[in-house]
């Protein structure tokens, strides 16, 4: 199911219908102050103008709370439910993401930025991140891109899901490389509770291995077929038939 809320993006399911037009009434507002905890979203940007924007784009929005933080200060604000990632500046864009997701594997990242051609946005989203929104964004869609991450759907331009689903239907090569690997008998079992969603803590006690373990084997599967993180892995398992149907 793929939920598009407006012309331009769209954000794939699992998320709630939403009424016709993204904004909220002034009722919706309240009842999500007072009904639902705080989104709470940091800000890692170069540019510290840009968090003062960032804050004023939420002011009216009840449900989140925006803190400024560097990628190092990541692993020390555990509370961070999601984080805004500007992809300006001199650093490279995948190196950051990559070093917020070993510190949070759990982290849902939005990448920020302008101009951004598809296949810079299928990277990222590729590389682990959950949406794509260009600065040029109204506030409402911004907003809406937040709530939609948070409940666990993934947000970008219409036309790069459709370029993505396209792909991985067609021709799933066209994403991640096909090609000939092969698996140890473990490996095979830890791929395919990966695949049904276990977490590695999850995965460790289902096989009767330490959870370091199942983060070996699993950082060895995504070597050996070429992508650099769990739900990319996923992807090309079921794509490349690597797991039994259920």
């Amino acid at each position: 199911m793929v939920h598009a809320p407006g012309t331009k993006t769209a954000a794939l399911a699992p998320a709630p219908a939403k009424k016709k037009g993204a904004e909220m009434t002034e009722a919706d507002k309240s009842n999500a102050s007072n009904s639902t905890t705080k989104v709470k979203i940091a800000v890692v940007e170069s540019d510290p103008l840009r968090f003062i924007g960032f804050r004023a784009l939420f002011d009216a929005e009840p449900d989140m709370e925006l803190v400024s933080a560097s990628a190092s200060d990541i692993a020390s604000n555990p509370d961070a439910d999601l984080i805004l990632l500007g992809s300006r500046g001199n650093q490279n864009l995948f190196d950051v993401m990559a070093g917020l997701k070993a510190q949070r594997p759990d982290l849902r990242i939005i990448v920020t930025g302008a101009g951004a051609d598809d296949e810079m946005i299928l990277k990222a989203l590729a590389a682990g991140a959950k949406g794509y929104v260009d600065e040029a964004a109204s506030p409402n869609e911004f907003a809406m891109a937040i709530r939609i991450v948070h409940q666990g759907s993934v947000w970008a331009p219409r036309r790069v899901l459709s370029t993505f689903i396209e792909r991985v239907t067609s021709s799933p090569g066209r994403i991640f490389p096909a090609g000939r690997v092969t698996f140890t008998d473990r490996e095979k079992e830890v791929l395919e509770l990966l695949v049904a969603g276990r977490s590695n803590k999850e995965i460790g006690a289902a096989l009767g291995i330490e959870e370091r373990t199942v983060k070996a084997h699993v950082a060895k599967l995504m070597r050996k077929v070429g992508v650099q993180n769990r739900i990319a892995l996923s992807v090309h398992a079921i794509t490349h038939s690597l797991v039994s149907s259920r």
